[in-house]
């Protein structure tokens, strides 16, 4: 396998840059990965696409306002910051610009002075900030980080993206991106599809930097994904387990979802770091089907959803979103694969 494989050509004009009013008002393309036949509907009707006992797997994960500006203490100029992942309390990496300029003990000054911290130290390509509170950082992030939205929305962020770059059903904090199929949901949503019989299960995928990390190898198989942190509480683990027994489908809200579900599988482990890479081959363990967004080409996420539908069938229902004016990526419309 091949990048190029994983490739294709997308109008800037079709990458989401704002949510559609009502998260639910997305389009939803319907893929049979056996056949390849698909249809057009709208996330609305997903109860009626969905069947009685069907376990329904949601990533509860949430978003912190991750993103960062201040600067160098005595110095003037902007320093961009993207905390990547907690290393232990107050101590986080980070992805930096500028970077080379930020040495051991360097003081970072953010929110005029409301906090700081300081450079301590690199690891994996990371640089390294422990901050200096007494109290709790992530509610001084929630006062003055940024949510980050990825960069392909063109655009400061707004107060609106506060609520909408988030699952309304998010409760565990960790995430530096939101994990995107989720969005669509609404309360109402999710009361119908309990009042049809369909099962909702929550597990949490913190995530991470591993989700939009390049593919920098031309041999897909090489590449090496960052981990990030899952838990699974057992009486979960234990549902979707008596679920595969009887026969029932586990259908996994986004490919955090599915790669949760796939990891517990290999592992047996209800907590950890996980790292597993999905892309052609693969045998699905849990996961029958998935409701996801449209991905960006040449990514590790649009070789996961290959593995599960076939790349051809995927390219193909791409190219026929892209002929239909389908939004894409973050808050794009997205797909159901059964």
């Amino acid at each position: 396998m091949k990048l190029t494989d994983f490739d294709y050509s997308l109008p800037k004009e079709l990458i989401a840059q704002y949510p559609l009013p009502e998260r639910d008002g997305s389009r939803l393309l319907s893929l049979d990965k056996r056949t390849g036949s698909i249809e057009h509907q709208t996330f609305k009707s997903l109860s009626s696409l969905l069947k009685k006992g069907d376990l329904l797997v949601l990533n509860d994960t949430k978003v912190f306002n991750a993103r960062l500006i201040g600067k160098r203490e005595g110095f003037e100029g902007r320093v961009e910051v993207l905390l990547t992942e907690k290393i232990e309390d107050n101590l986080y990496a980070m992805l930096c610009k500028p970077s080379r300029k930020l040495k051991d003990g360097t003081r970072l000054i953010f929110g005029d002075g409301r906090l700081n911290g300081k450079i301590a130290g690199e690891e994996n390509g990371f640089k390294l900030i422990r901050f200096n509170t007494n109290g709790s950082l992530h509610k001084e992030l929630e006062k003055i980080g940024k949510v980050p939205l990825p960069p392909y929305i063109k655009r400061d962020t707004e107060e609106d993206d506060r609520a909408r770059y988030q699952t309304v059903y998010a409760k565990n904090i960790g995430a530096i991106a939101a994990p995107t199929a989720g969005l669509h949901f609404t309360d109402e949503l999710l009361l119908s599809l309990k009042e049809k019989g369909i099962e909702t299960a929550y597990i949490t995928l913190h995530v991470g930097f591993a989700t939009f990390k390049a593919v920098d190898e031309e041999d897909v198989t090489k590449h090496k994904m960052h981990k990030e942190y899952y838990q699974i509480e057992e009486d979960v683990a234990d549902r979707v387990q008596n679920a595969k027994k009887e026969g029932r489908r586990i259908i996994a809200v986004g490919t955090t979802t599915c790669r949760t579900l796939e990891a517990f599988a290999l592992s047996q482990e209800l907590k950890g770091w996980t790292d597993i890479f999905i892309y052609p081959g693969y045998r699905f363990k849990l996961t029958d089907g998935l409701i996801t967004n449209f991905h960006l080409p040449r990514t590790t996420l649009l070789m996961l959803v290959s593995a599960f539908s076939g790349r051809e069938n995927i390219l193909r229902a791409y190219n026929e979103a892209i002929d239909m004016h389908y939004r894409f990526y973050s808050y794009g419309d997205c797909m159901l694969i059964i």
